[in-house]
């Protein structure tokens, strides 16, 4: 697991791709590595940072080149022993015993097809110097990150948005679009960026760039179709399907290590990892009972100790009552993109508690919730259709008693006050919107009167964005459809990118077995009757674990992977929402209004409203609009922006 970075006929690439892995040296402090080639009118320049996991010899060493092709590659590939030995049989011979030298002679002999061969994460560049092309390639499900930026009639590259800016940030702009999106979503859909002009490469794509100045992308592997086809074939036997890919997944040349929450899927990883290898151990996070107390949090890490001591997996337990107001900052730069999800910050504290005790690898439970049907919101939904058929009348008596409900009382958190204020938001609406509104932080109507007029089409936008992708399926069951939507938009978009940016922030790589082509097309092959029944979610996967789990694990409610949250605004953070939130530069700009603002922060310092998930997002996103304008980029300051900021 490494960091990539290049430029493709840039007359400066040499010092800009130098800016770049030195900004991204966190992603691989084991070598550095750089290579350019300049003839007949073509000109690349590529580096490379990393982190040694598969042959940690020097001659696994990157930018790898062999017979005028030359790679940089940030990913593993689990199955390259398999495809090296198929290549070994058509006469190709390895110098190496990496899987970096696997991928560079599968695209030799196979070409594109390759792609469609590799099983695992991974963001590369292949330059071609017969052609003078330049290829770049992200892997199926969008694990690992590949950010560009289209600049004169070249190309510039890299493995995280913070690279392009380092090297560009003066000639770049905030994309005012993103902004919206980000508040209403919390995280950014992959199919935006928050710099205009920097774009992603879609999860399943590669892309040509030529000498004569252009630029193609296409589509190796789209999940709407594999969905689609699994759903209409027989379903999958997810037992064999699970272990064999944890197994996939311990293929290293250094110890893996698992993140244990004790909920479901991360107690099923870790479990069937330690069966398939005695040497893996796990990492667990605990909090302050005060803490715990307002967010109305269960003792995850109870749970996590009694799977451990079941199994005689040696566990390493974090308690975190982290200085918020320091680590807020060091997170938001981490993350790259404004990024509301304070989970990030568990995943950055135990990866570095990890990586301080020489662990490079660990293994998560992450993509089970989106391809099972595992989080409260597809329940809320299901049940919300249900909802529907109650007579108006008695709706409304619902609403009355509902909205006089408190979210906090005597210090603590009441998480069914809640949960039920937030159903009624959305219980109502028809199937787009009501999934849509079960998981963001505004309704549209609210979201533009929050922010300035000259932003409010562009809440439209966002919203019709999410109608063309949630309806772009040929799937024939809500449940699923919810499945399909959030695989293309909150696993690539929130929890795929905090995981890379956070994890590759402490020299750590996380591997997520059940973000895997093999077990997304099985998840598909299951109705959406068979996850969600009689009121559970991931009924399918919990059958499949009562073969390795005992009851207590598996019927246990859904365990979030949260933080304090609320006592960090309530307590921690109050100053800082005070003096750098609402006096800071989206106010002051007029990106967002003021009494609104101020309204909203009210309204959860009397418990009247939860509305921590929404402060705890602008605050992050004032933050990271402070640190894009310290690094030169530029933004539009909105029209009319001193009215608007009242």
């Amino acid at each position: 697991m490494c960091g990539i970075a290049g430029c493709y006929q840039q007359a400066d690439g040499h010092k800009l791709v130098d800016i770049m892995t030195d900004r991204i040296a966190h992603r691989g402090p084991d070598a550095a590595g750089f290579w350019s080639h300049e003839d007949d009118g073509v000109a690349i320049h590529l580096g490379f940072r990393r982190l040694s996991i598969i042959d940690v010899s020097s001659a696994a060493s990157q930018p790898m080149h062999s017979g005028g092709l030359t790679i940089v590659y940030n990913g593993e590939l689990y199955n390259y022993r398999s495809l090296k030995a198929e290549l070994t049989a058509r006469g190709t011979r390895f110098a190496t015993m990496s899987d970096t030298e696997v991928v560079l002679e599968a695209w030799r002999s196979w070409g594109p097809a390759a792609l469609d061969r590799f099983r695992g994460m991974f963001a590369l560049a292949i330059f071609d110097e017969r052609s003078g092309e330049l290829v770049l390639a992200r892997d199926p499900l969008g694990i690992k990150p590949l950010y560009y930026l289209r600049r004169r009639t070249g190309v510039v590259f890299a493995s995280e948005l913070k690279a392009l800016i380092a090297a560009a940030g003066s000639q770049l702009r905030i994309e005012p679009g993103a902004v919206v999106a980000s508040m209403l979503y919390y995280w950014l859909p992959d199919q935006r960026c928050a710099i205009d002009g920097v774009a992603k490469l879609p999860p399943g794509s590669w892309a040509v760039a030529r000498p004569d100045g252009t630029l193609t992308v296409r589509k190796y592997w789209d999940i709407a179709d594999v969905a689609a086809r699994a759903a209409a074939g027989s379903p999958a036997d997810l037992r064999e399907v699970i272990e064999e890919s944890i197994t996939a997944h311990l293929v290293a040349d250094v110890p893996v290590s698992s993140f244990l929450s004790g909920g479901l899927d991360s107690s099923i990883v870790t479990v069937l990892a330690h069966h398939a290898d005695r040497n893996v151990d796990a990492y667990t996070i605990a909090f302050r009972p005060q803490d715990r107390r307002l967010e109305a949090m269960p003792d995850d890490a109870a749970y996590a100790r009694k799977v451990a001591a079941r199994y005689r997996i040696s566990l390493h337990e974090i308690e975190i009552s982290p200085d918020i107001v320091s680590l807020l900052p060091r997170i938001v730069d981490v993350l790259d993109e404004p990024i509301g999800d304070p989970a990030a910050i568990n995943t950055l504290l135990m990866c570095e508690a990890a990586r301080e005790r020489g662990v490079k690898v660990v293994l998560s439970g992450m993509g089970a919730d989106e391809l099972f049907g595992g989080y409260r919101k597809h329940l809320a939904c299901v049940l919300a259709s249900q909802y529907g058929r109650v007579p108006g009348a008695g709706r409304a008596v619902v609403r009355g008693v509902v909205g006089h409900l408190p979210v906090t009382a005597g210090g603590r958190g009441l998480r069914y006050s809640r949960w039920a204020k937030r159903f009624l938001t959305f219980a109502e609406l028809p199937e787009e919107q009501r999934f849509r509104r079960s998981y963001t932080l505004y309704d549209p109507g609210e979201l533009a009167g929050l922010v300035s007029p000259d932003l409010a089409s562009q809440v439209a936008q966002v919203v019709e964005e999410h109608s063309a992708i949630y309806t772009d399926n040929a799937l024939d069951d809500e449940i699923n459809r919810m499945c399909l939507a959030d695989a293309r938009l909150f696993l690539p978009g929130l929890n795929l990118a905090y995981t890379d940016r956070a994890s590759m922030a402490a020299s750590v790589e996380v591997r997520v077995p059940f973000v895997d082509t093999v077990v997304a097309e099985a998840a598909f092959s299951i109705q959406g009757t068979a996850k969600i029944r009689r009121g559970q979610g991931k009924v399918a996967l919990k059958q499949a674990a009562r073969d390795w789990l005992p009851p207590e694990i598996v019927n246990r409610p859904k365990a979030s992977f949260s933080v304090p949250l609320r006592a960090w605004v309530r307590h921690d953070l109050a100053e800082l929402i005070r003096d750098v939130l609402v006096g800071g530069e989206l106010v002051s700009s007029g990106v967002i209004r003021r009494q609104p603002l101020i309204q909203m922060i009210a309204d959860d310092q009397a418990g009247r409203q939860d509305r921590s998930k929404q402060i705890w997002q602008l605050l992050s996103l004032e933050l990271w609009y402070r640190n894009a304008q310290a690094q030169g980029v530029g933004h539009e300051q909105a029209t009319g922006s001193r009215a608007a900021a009242g």
